[in-house]
C-alpha cells in the first residue's frame, strides 16, 4: 500500500487503542486483506494512517449489520471518494431497513401478546410473527437487489446501440386487449419503468421469489401494480387466469424448469401469450475472457446458463409445451471504459470470482485499468425473445 506522508501515523498497538479494538483483530483483518497497514519507507515499520480509521469504521458497521467478511471485502475494495459516500449511504439504508424490521417485529409481538391475553389467538397474526422471527433476510435481499442493479447499470452506461434492452422487449409485447398480465422474476421492475400504461380494466402482477426484489420494484413503480413474492414453480393463481405471462432472463435460474413451464402453461389463458428471454453462448463472452485472463480459475456463473436455457436450445424446449414458438433476436455491443464499473459487474456475478480473487482486489482493478486504458473493452451482446402461443 502506498505510504501517505501527510497523515498522522500510528503503530499497531497505538491504532488499536485509539480505535477501541484489539491488536489481534487488526492482525486478522490484515491477514484477510480487509485493512492492511502501510509500510513506512524510513524505518520499514507497518503503520496505520487516519484514513484507516474510516476503513475500519466501514468494516465494523457492515459486520454489525450482518455482512460476511467476504461480502465486506468486495464492498470496501473501491477507494475513491465517491465510493466512500456510496458506502456510507449503503450503511444508512441498511440501518433504516433494520430499524423498520424491528419496529414491525415489536408491533407483531404486541398484537400477539394482546390476543393471547384475551384468550382469542389470531393465528394469522401468529403466523406473521413467526415469519418475521425466521425471515430476517435484509442482507440477502440487499445483495440480490444491489447485484442486479450493478449488472443493469453496466448496460445502461455503455450500450453502443440506441435501442435499450427493456425498450426492445416492451416493444415486442402486445398489450392490446389484455386484462391480466403476470411478470415472473420481475427484479426491480425495470421492464415497466417510465411506461405510459392504461390500468383501466387491467391488472398487472409483478412477482419475484426474492422479497428484496419485490420491495425494490414496489418503490420504483408505485401502487398501480400488484406485487407478490413466490417461486415460479408454485404460482398462486387459478388455471387460465392470465392473458400474458412474461419471464425475462428467468427460466435458466429454475431448479425445476419442467415444473416452472408447466405452471406458466397452467395459469395462461388458452389464447394467451408467453414471452420469455435468454441469451446465447457468445453473450458478454469478452467479460468472461478478461476475468479468466486474470485468473483462469474464475467462472462468472455456477453453470453456463445458456446451456440450461439459451438461444441455441430454448425453442426446442418450449415446443414441448407450446404449439407456436417464434424467436426474435437482439444484438448490440457495450464499449466499457471504466475499470471500476467492470470490476463491480464481475463481482456481482453468480460465480466463484469472490473466492478466487480474495484479497487481490487491488491487483485485479489495476489489471482491468491496464486492459481498458487505450480503447476500452468492446463486448458483444446477443440475446433473444421467444413468443409462445397455443392458438
Amino acid at each position: 500500500m502506498r505510504y501517505n506522508t501527510d497523515m498522522n501515523k500510528y503503530y499497531t498497538g497505538e491504532f488499536a487503542k485509539k480505535a477501541g479494538v484489539t491488536e489481534r483483530t487488526l492482525r486478522f483483518y490484515d491477514k484477510k486483506g480487509l485493512l492492511k497497514p502501510s509500510i513506512n519507507p524510513d524505518n520499514k515499520y507497518r503503520m496505520y494512517t487516519d484514513n484507516d480509521f474510516i476503513k475500519l469504521q466501514n468494516i465494523l458497521i457492515l459486520k454489525q449489520i450482518g455482512f460476511s467478511l467476504e461480502d465486506i471485502q468486495i464492498l470496501i475494495s473501491r477507494k475513491d471518494r465517491k465510493s466512500l459516500v456510496d458506502m456510507l449511504n449503503t450503511q444508512k439504508e441498511l440501518v433504516n431497513q433494520k430499524l423498520d424490521y424491528f419496529r414491525n417485529l415489536k408491533q407483531a409481538i404486541e398484537v400477539t401478546e394482546k390476543s393471547i391475553e384475551g384468550r382469542r389467538i389470531d393465528w394469522d397474526k401468529m403466523m406473521h410473527l413467526m415469519h418475521l422471527l425466521t425471515g430476517d433476510g435484509i442482507i440477502e435481499h440487499y445483495k440480490d437487489s444491489h447485484q442486479l442493479t450493478t449488472r443493469i447499470s453496466l448496460h445502461q452506461k455503455y450500450t453502443v446501440g440506441k435501442v435499450d434492452w427493456y425498450d426492445w422487449i416492451y416493444s415486442q409485447i402486445k398489450l392490446t386487449h389484455t386484462n391480466r398480465i403476470l411478470e415472473v422474476g420481475c427484479g426491480e421492475g425495470s421492464l415497466w419503468k417510465n411506461r405510459k400504461i392504461s390500468f383501466r380494466h387491467r391488472e398487472i402482477f409483478l412477482s419475484d421469489k426474492s422479497e428484496g426484489m419485490v420491495e425494490s420494484a414496489r418503490k420504483n413503480l408505485g401502487n398501480d401494480f400488484n406485487f407478490l413474492c413466490f417461486p415460479l414453480e408454485n404460482i398462486p393463481f387459478k388455471d387460465h387466469y392470465f392473458d400474458v405471462v412474461i419471464a425475462n432472463h428467468t427460466l435458466f435460474y429454475l431448479h425445476d424448469m419442467k415444473s416452472g413451464i408447466k405452471e406458466i402453461v397452467r395459469v395462461l389463458d388458452d389464447k394467451g401469450v408467453f414471452y420469455t428471454t435468454t441469451y446465447s453462448k457468445n453473450h458478454l463472452k469478452e467479460i468472461t475472457d478478461i476475468a479468466k485472463e486474470f485468473d483462469n480459475r474464475i467462472t462468472l456463473s455456477d453453470e453456463p446458463l445458456y446451456e440450461v436455457f439459451g438461444m441455441e436450445n430454448g425453442k426446442r424446449q418450449l415446443r414441448k409445451y407450446f404449439a407456436d414458438v417464434e424467436m426474435h433476436t437482439y444484438q448490440d455491443q457495450l464499449l466499457v471504459t471504466s475499470a471500476s464499473d467492470l470490476y463491480d459487474y464481475i463481482m456481482s456475478c453468480h460465480g466463484n470470482q469472490l473466492s478466487v480473487i480474495g484479497n487481490r482486489s487491488d491487483e485485479f482493478i489495476s489489471f482491468l485499468e491496464d486492459k481498458l486504458k487505450d480503447n476500452g473493452l468492446l463486448v458483444n451482446k446477443e440475446a433473444c425473445l421467444f413468443i409462445c402461443k397455443n392458438m
